[in-house]
């Protein structure tokens, strides 16, 4: 049995007393990072919102095996929010259509959650498939921007080789899609001053995935959903921490974790989800530590421009200290600044010399054509 044939669907039930130290502590490292994030110019807080929605937009997809060009995401993300960001590179309409259901769910946080935006959303994320007219079913039996209809089968979330499938999870029957997704869409929108933030977004996830609505995009949409009761909660369309990134590093439990919580063991009556509750409030915790030590980087990088601020850079020199300053893996020779910046390696070594006389460089011990350079981080300049 799966939890929605329990008669308690979905009347989710947990021991809360378990939960309160680490959603306090999760809520704590919220508001922490929510804070110091103010106090940044807005050139910087630009800066972090796009690293972030990259991260989101590529981990989300990522998660299901698609991988997406990070570059095309971050440039499609750059021009919707009007943001000025060097390196910029066309996008398609596969990246455009993530990157726009994601910004719809964060950026429009206080608006309703309809059938009709849900449909837009499924709509968005396969664009770039050969569609035929809304609601129609393509060649593949993907029916796109419409319920399932179940027409090949129950639908199942199943892994192994083909005659040795394992059956993770079997979804509500198609008949009961539009009556689930109904009591889903008014619970979601229903002003719950009860029931804290991070728990409904924890609970949406579940609950949308549980009865899984499309025939496919239902694990993005479900995560999309979250950062949206998580954007609302924190009054603000702004993103600065990555859930999906935090997922995809923790897949396995996610998966493990959905299916322990989704599969009902004999003789279990209530629907108590004390256990994927714990887990989600955990892994937002990660994600909003990792997001605070990032923000300690671009503080780094901040603090680094304005001590030299006052000099006079090409474009060359100032995007590949940037590189540096962004965590740059390897050594830094000339060869590779060559390639990078796409010059010779006599231009690239005049800019190194160029930086060293102005002590943004250093040389690295060593020499001879191994010789690597590196950042100049000593606050005297020396």
């Amino acid at each position: 049995m799966y939890i929605w044939e329990l008669p308690a669907w979905p009347r989710f039930t947990w021991r809360a007393a378990e939960l309160i130290e680490p959603l306090a502590q999760t809520r704590h490292l919220q508001g922490r990072l929510i804070g110091r994030m103010e106090g940044l110019g807005f050139r910087l807080k630009a800066e972090a919102q796009l690293r972030t929605l990259t991260e989101e937009v590529v981990k989300t997809s990522e998660i299901e095996g698609e991988i997406l060009d990070g570059d095309q995401v971050r440039s499609s993300i750059a021009r919707r929010l009007g943001l000025d960001a060097a390196g910029l590179v066309p996008s398609d309409r596969r990246v455009d259509g993530v990157v726009d259901m994601m910004l719809d769910a964060t950026q429009q946080a206080d608006m309703p959650l309809s059938k009709a935006r849900l449909f837009r959303w499924h709509r968005m994320l396969f664009r770039h498939e050969a569609e035929s007219p809304r609601g129609h079913i393509r060649n593949s039996g993907l029916r796109i921007g419409g319920w399932r209809t179940d027409a090949n089968g129950p639908m199942q979330v199943v892994s192994g080789p083909i005659g040795r499938e394992r059956v993770h999870y079997e979804a509500p029957p198609a008949a009961r899609v539009a009556a689930e997704m109904a009591a889903f869409l008014s619970w979601f929108n229903e002003d719950m001053p009860g029931l804290e933030p991070v728990l409904k977004a924890a609970l949406a996830h579940l609950h949308f995935v549980t009865i899984h609505p499309f025939d496919d995009g239902n694990g993005r949409i479900a995560r999309a959903l979250a950062d949206m009761l998580l954007a609302r909660s924190e009054k603000s369309g702004q993103r600065f921490y990555s859930l999906s990134s935090q997922i995809r590093a923790e897949r396995k439990a996610y998966y493990d974790m959905l299916e322990r919580t989704q599969r009902v063991a004999p003789g279990r009556v209530e629907l108590d989800v004390t256990h994927w509750l714990g887990w989600f409030i955990d892994c937002l915790g990660h994600a909003v530590a990792d997001a605070d030590r990032r923000l300690s980087g671009i503080m780094r990088k901040a603090r680094f421009w304005e001590r030299f601020s006052r000099l006079a850079l090409n474009d060359r020199q100032r995007s590949m200290v940037n590189r540096l300053l962004d965590g740059f893996e390897g050594k830094m020779t000339t060869s590779k600044w060559a390639k990078l910046a796409k010059c010779s390696q006599d231009t690239a070594h005049r800019d190194i010399i160029d930086l060293i006389e102005k002590n943004l460089l250093r040389r690295n011990p060593g020499g001879g054509r191994n010789t690597s350079y590196d950042l100049n981080l000593d606050e005297t300049g020396g």
